[in-house]
């Protein structure tokens, strides 16, 4: 602050041409955060790992091995992103939408990928995929009373699933085969567990958010009707 006009320190006092595109450059260079960056890979292996999954038939143990490579990098990736979002302060809206589209997608892919192979009944693609997109549409239902913040079970979840699908992916034999069913198993009684308990807090939240919002216009009704007694005393 010099206290001297704009017009007399050579200025005229008006935004410079192109101030507003300057700052929406600015906006724009702030989307290339290593955060986005994250999840922007992650979208982008989601197509390559669909190519080495089913190359050959789907049964190239080397693939498999690439294909698990690829699915790694992105549930990895998706541990990071989030995390650096969060602790230097770079979410933006795009990594809102984004982050859940790359997470569901990888996850979608793989197990797509893996019933379409005979190697994972379809029925535990869909008990997952199903739960996954059921949370997310139920997370915009009630986002107007409150945010259900994320479970230790969530993330037992989370980790589960990863696993679980990752074993899938390889091509094992043996005692690993069978030690990655169990694994799968606990996965699905995870994913349903889970699936139930946010619900149960979906449905405690918007019944609280609407007792709230009732309360509120009791009061709103009760101010408003002795206002016009108090004008007539």
């Amino acid at each position: 602050m010099t206290g001297v006009p704009a017009s007399a320190a050579g200025g005229t006092g008006r935004p410079a041409p192109g101030g507003k595109l300057g700052a929406a450059a600015v906006n724009q260079a702030s989307l290339w955060n290593i955060a986005n960056i994250l999840t922007m890979i992650r979208l982008l292996l989601v197509p390559g790992f669909v190519v080495l999954m089913l190359a050959d038939g789907g049964y190239d143990p080397v693939m498999r091995a690439w294909a698990w490579a690829a699915f790694a990098v992105a549930m990895i990736t998706d541990v990071f992103d989030g995390h650096l979002a969060r602790t230097y302060n770079l979410v933006t809206d795009f990594g809102k939408i984004a982050d859940p589209i790359a997470d569901k997608a990888i996850m979608g892919a793989a197990l797509i990928c893996l019933s379409s192979l005979d190697d994972l009944p379809w029925w535990v693609t869909g008990v997952i995929l199903g739960r996954e997109l059921g949370i997310t549409l139920l997370r915009f239902v009630v986002i107007r009373y409150g945010v259900i913040p994320a479970s230790r079970g969530g993330k037992m979840k989370t980790l589960a699933q990863g696993t679980a699908v990752g074993m899938y992916v390889l091509a094992l034999t043996g005692p690993l085969a069978t030690f990655r069913f169990w694994v799968m198993a606990v996965a699905v009684v995870l994913t349903v567990v889970t699936g139930l308990d946010y619900v149960r807090q979906a449905i405690v939240l918007r019944r609280e958010g609407l007792a709230e919002a009732r309360a509120a216009a009791e009061v709103s009704q009760a101010a408003s009707g002795t206002a016009p007694e108090a004008a007539e005393k």
